[in-house]
């Protein structure tokens, strides 16, 4: 069982629920016919259908119980609903300077969702570890493999509230 909670924005709940949705409901079935046809087909031990579409379902099984897991221990957080704005909680945009004034802008998301190349790093990340509950101003240092290094935490945002 996880010992810390699965945060996750509704976005990434979504998606990992269309995920799921495809491969029970689309990819799966399919599957499931090829692999019968080719069983059909007689010798099992050559047939390279039979076996590519056991091996491939395996591994969409082995994803949907991840997937599900991860589901189930999920709990969405809409950072468009975050009381405290003035400090970095998750679903924060963070913009952040380094000791080199090379800024850097961070969206903490859950950890389902990271996208280093877009600027979304994961809740248990070292970096946002780092950054929880700090307000524009604060000095953060954080142990990255490359070395400790310090960040000053110039922009806070979060996305607008909507129905307001």
């Amino acid at each position: 069982m996880m010992d810390h909670p699965n945060y996750i924005t509704p976005a990434g709940y979504s998606a990992l629920s269309r995920e799921y949705g495809a491969l029970l409901g689309d990819e799966r079935p399919k599957l499931v016919e090829v692999i019968s046809w080719a069983a059909g087909n007689g010798d099992r031990s050559e047939n390279g259908d039979y076996i590519y579409g056991r091996k491939r379902l395996r591994e969409i099984d082995r994803r949907l119980g991840w997937l599900a897991k991860r589901m189930k221990a999920a709990v969405v957080i809409d950072p468009a609903a975050q009381p405290d704005r003035s400090r970095v909680w998750f679903g924060a945009t963070v913009t952040i300077a380094d000791e080199n004034d090379v800024e850097r802008v961070l969206t903490l998301v859950g950890d389902d969702e990271t996208d280093a190349g877009a600027g979304r790093i994961g809740w248990s990340a070292p970096l946002s570890r780092a950054l929880r509950g700090a307000a524009v101003g604060d000095v953060r240092r954080v142990t990255l493999p490359a070395g400790e290094k310090e960040y000053e935490v110039l922009d806070i945002d979060y996305p607008a509230a909507s129905g307001n």
